[in-house]
């Protein structure tokens, strides 16, 4: 068995940096195990951060430098679950408890009602042009890249533009609509370029790629405090490689072809 234990966004590794198989001698109680996933991952709350000599406690997203790729996954997994445990206690239907019917979903115990965890879908997108705005180019070494600033960046790295799937609308909708509502522009050659798992709390991010099209850069105040085109020479701090934020940027600084 494998123990996914959290307290407070911070997941418990042991100190050689795995995740524990033996958590007999810390002494978790019985109405901290929340749920399993098949037969062999426990998904525990911890009331309390752990102090042990054995263990350490290492916030979740700093966990991706420490974790396989696949334990880091199965890490937001459990987290995700636990957000869902903890705003899911009463049917929203008639008031009375959920309890765990599966691995993955709750049912009321009294009107029967179903009910699984929520994901917030978002988009992602890097847009391109050549250098100076001109419509093609033989290299993205002559390419320039779209970069903003968000408000709720905590640092001063420059990302993507992203935003949230609004209902009735397809991915691709999303991404040409944020972009206009964001920056102001309009962008051609929509793309899809992969997708994670974003586990703060609950997301899915959809990221794409696409090429600018026309129009002149206007930020949107409530969202972005700064933002513009760059070139491979003057990029100023980025995401790392645990966003697909940071993979998207960093592909297009690898790869000197064209891609479109």
């Amino acid at each position: 068995m494998r123990y996914f234990c959290f307290c407070q966004g911070d997941v418990l590794l042991t100190k050689e940096h795995a995740i524990p198989l033996d958590i007999s001698q810390l002494g978790i109680k019985a109405w901290n195990y929340v749920t399993k996933l098949g037969d062999d991952v426990q998904v525990i709350r911890l009331d309390n951060p752990v102090v042990h000599e054995s263990f350490v406690m290492v916030p979740l997203r700093q966990s991706f430098d420490l974790l396989s790729s696949d334990d880091y996954q199965l890490a937001g997994k459990c987290a995700e679950l636990l957000y869902f445990d903890s705003n899911s206690k009463f049917c929203g239907c008639c008031g009375a408890p959920m309890k765990w019917s599966s691995d993955i979903s709750k049912k009321c115990t009294c009107c029967g009602k179903e009910l699984w965890p929520q994901l917030q879908t978002a988009v992602i997108v890097r847009i391109t042009r050549p250098s100076g705005g001109a419509s093609s180019a033989e290299s993205n070494d002559n390419e320039d890249i779209l970069l903003v600033h968000a408000r709720n960046f905590r640092g001063k790295h420059y990302g993507l533009v992203a935003g949230f799937v609004e209902t009735g609308e397809t991915l691709e909708q999303a991404v040409v609509r944020e972009v206009r509502e964001e920056v102001g522009i309009e962008i051609s050659d929509v793309r899809y370029y992969g997708s994670q798992p974003w586990p703060y709390p609950c997301g899915l991010m959809v990221g794409f790629t696409a090429r600018y099209a026309q129009g002149d850069v206007h930020l949107q105040a409530s969202e972005l405090t700064a933002g513009r085109w760059f070139n491979r020479n003057n990029l100023p701090e980025v995401p790392g490689p645990v966003s697909i934020a940071g993979q998207l940027i960093h592909d297009w600084l690898e790869d000197k072809r064209n891609m479109f």
